[in-house]
């Protein structure tokens, strides 16, 4: 109840100073009254979802998504007002005690707000208010395919322009639009690519999050087949269980519902994709995270049956497994597959120019293609959402990666 109350009382100081802007630059009160009537909705549906809402456990449901989306919407807006409000604030402090102590009017006062700083605040607000709601309302299902082709030089001959096409983070607890998802579904099958890998994340926590997809994600096809791995959400640790054993039937339901859907879930184990005589060693393991991440992934188990000289691909849910780990083995892994970041589903991103997210922070290797000690990782942005329920800038992916033999030179 203590933490309701602080935030409520917070909540409402914030939005007291954003008040002060929209009073300085418009002499209708009307725009003062949206504010507080939109402000105080979005409060009171965040606590409501929380508290006394449908579902009242830790579950992120759509509403609770929603929810949070819209504060974290309003928050933004206010925050970055109020940057702009303090730091005049602090000057017009200044002022006010620099007038008292040197000036004719002994009297104490501060100087008038400034009009224009309060339209640069209002408006440099507004630019990620709009794109978080346009996050919400468009962002999360607008789909990206990201083509790579990649150069090796042990590539076997009979691979030579193999396609594959990655997914991950699927995160279907979160889907909201059955039009949108068919979509991104048919898109992904339009590729036409020669192996489907999914890594990891196929919900949020439980395996019904699935049930009402199934069927969509049962029409993906691939001439070699469709592989793939766990996640960290699909292990059920972020909810609370009745038992140990109703979570650990939790996961067996969603390995079994994998199988049916035409997934071969890789476990700490190996396969081998064949073209006549040639081989590469496809390497699943278990999720792996640092920073409090469940560590369940095996590298040496998965690649116990391999070969050292095979050319191998790696499919491990976290990229830190990789940082810390995969390129430190001493099996060259020539390809890994992750995705677990989301990108933070926020970020600026401009093709040969910029691409910047927060989420790079925590991990180096976060989006998209890098190489270290002649190994390659990708790094996919994620074909879900989770908690905010949008994308700014970071796009949903479907990545296609060609293998190609170089050429000798």
């Amino acid at each position: 109840m203590t933490r309701w109350i602080i935030f409520i009382l917070v909540y409402i100081a914030l939005g007291f100073y954003v008040i002060q802007a929209l009073k300085t630059i418009a002499k209708q009160p009307w725009w003062s009254y949206l504010y507080i009537i939109v402000s105080f909705a979005v409060m009171v549906n965040f606590i409501y979802q929380f508290t006394v809402g449908d579902d009242t456990s830790r579950v992120l449901n759509a509403p609770k998504s929603y929810a949070f989306g819209f504060l974290l919407t309003i928050l933004t807006f206010n925050i970055i007002t109020i940057i702009f409000l303090f730091s005049e604030d602090l000057y017009r402090i200044t002022s006010g005690i620099y007038h008292k102590i040197y000036g004719v009017d002994k009297e104490f006062g501060l100087p008038a707000r400034r009009r224009f700083l309060s339209l640069i605040a209002l408006g440099v607000a507004s630019i990620p208010f709009g794109a978080l709601l346009y996050g919400m309302y468009k962002g999360k299902y607008n789909f990206k395919v990201l083509k790579y082709t990649l150069e090796f030089d042990d590539l076997p001959d009979g691979f030579d322009g193999y396609q594959i096409t990655q997914i991950s983070d699927i995160h279907s607890g979160s889907f909201d639009d059955r039009k949108m998802i068919e979509y991104g579904v048919n898109l992904i099958n339009k590729q036409k690519s020669d192996v489907l890998l999914f890594t990891g994340d196929m919900v949020n926590n439980m395996t019904s999050e699935m049930l009402p997809w199934a069927d969509l994600f049962s029409t993906l096809h691939a001439k070699d087949g469709l592989y793939s791995v766990l996640g960290n959400h699909d292990y059920g640790d972020y909810i609370p269980w009745e038992t140990e054993e109703l979570k650990k039937q939790n996961l067996e339901d969603l390995k079994a519902l994998q199988k049916k859907m035409g997934f071969d879930l890789l476990l700490n184990e190996h396969r081998y994709l064949q073209k006549g005589e040639d081989k590469i060693a496809l390497v699943g393991v278990e999720n792996w995270g640092k920073g409090g991440f469940k560590k369940a992934g095996d590298l040496k188990k998965a690649a116990s049956q391999i070969n050292e000289n095979d050319f191998k691909i790696l499919m491990s849910h976290d990229p830190s497994h990789w940082e810390m780990e995969v390129i430190k083995d001493s099996y060259h892994y020539h390809l890994t597959l992750s995705g677990h970041t989301h990108g933070m589903q926020f970020g600026i991103e401009i093709p040969g120019w910029i691409k910047w997210s927060p989420v790079k922070w925590r991990y180096p290797y976060w989006a998209g293609i890098y190489k270290e000690m002649g190994q390659f990782i990708n790094v996919n942005r994620g074909f879900g959402f989770l908690g905010y329920p949008g994308r700014v800038g970071i796009w949903p992916e479907i990545t296609v990666i060609t293998l190609r033999k170089k050429a000798l030179t």
